[in-house]
């Protein structure tokens, strides 16, 4: 089929342009935020640890996420897929409008994000990172999708039905490998996460939920990197691997050694609330209760 002809631009006002791509960082950030916020106001999720954070933290947190997405995403994809730029046009690593953002990238600098909010908020690091990593497929839904609308990131050369023949691809249906990942490391993964956090009550085991995230975002990026095009100007690496597939096997390691040590850490039990005041005696008139504090003369009627 056809690439359908979307404009990467929505409104150009002059030299101003919002673009496609703009709005899905915005939206998945927006619309993750007010996400984490509803988990830390809802007592069921950590019943026996309370919630990691305050809403009023999680604000705060949202502008140290919003640059480590930013200066990681385009710092990690000028050093993992084009650092030639570095020495031969170095003003390029700061126009983000020409495109060019590393997911892997992006994830590093939201950890060095959470790392540093978490020291001078004096909050749990582990925790902090699993409120943080329940909300991730949300952004990256919205990325693939803009990566979709942009025409980039696509598939190999297919002969199913569903091939998309993209502008710049040649004459060939390709994968829309971008809607692929869209519907598993955004959607499946947040219903996933969703199951973790909501039914299995993870948030009480610290580094557990990041870890699942990790170990998910790891296997479905290998498994789309299979019929997603490689860049050009990648060089052949052995046994078939990606760049992608690479970068994605430490995530892995480290998803696994974070649910092993989140089961392995003993939860501690839920603070019991106060027993209620037993009624006295049947027969037995309150105001003979020896305990019973009385009002001072004149507090409560004749003495």
């Amino acid at each position: 089929m056809p690439f359908p002809e979307f404009d990467p631009i929505l409104i150009q006002i002059g030299p101003f342009a919002i673009r496609w791509y703009a709005l899905a960082y915005v939206a998945g950030i927006l619309i993750g935020w007010r996400y984490v916020v509803t988990m830390v106001r809802n007592p069921r999720l950590a019943p026996a640890r309370g919630p990691a954070a305050t809403p009023v933290q999680i604000d705060d947190l949202i502008l140290w996420v919003t640059l480590g997405i930013i200066l990681g995403g385009r710092l990690g994809y000028i050093l993992f897929y084009s650092p030639a730029v570095i020495w031969t046009n170095p003003v390029e690593i700061l126009q983000v409008w020409h495109g060019g953002m590393s997911f892997h990238g992006g994830a590093i600098g939201v950890m060095l994000a959470i790392v540093g909010f978490a020291r001078a908020n004096q909050l749990d690091l582990l925790r902090l990172g699993d409120l943080v990593a329940a909300c991730v497929p949300i952004g990256l839904f919205f990325g693939r999708i803009a990566n979709f609308i942009n025409g980039e990131l696509w598939g190999r050369p297919t002969e199913a039905p569903w091939g998309v023949i993209f502008p710049g691809a040649g004459p060939y249906p390709r994968h829309p490998s971008q809607l692929y990942e869209a519907l598993l490391e955004g959607v499946v993964l947040f219903i996933i996460l969703r199951i973790a956090t909501h039914r299995a009550h993870w948030l009480e085991r610290r580094g557990a939920v990041a870890g699942l995230f990790l170990i998910g975002y790891a296997v479905f990026r290998t498994l789309v990197e299979q019929v997603r095009e490689p860049d050009s100007y990648m060089p052949d690496f052995p046994l078939g691997l990606t760049m992608g597939m690479m970068l994605s096997l430490p995530m892995l390691l480290g998803g696994a050694y974070l649910i092993w040590r989140g089961l392995r850490e003993p939860v501690p039990e839920p603070v019991a609330a106060a027993p209620a005041v037993a009624p006295p005696p049947a027969g037995q008139d309150p105001k003979d209760d020896p305990f019973r504090i009385r009002p001072a003369p004149g507090a409560d009627g004749p003495a």
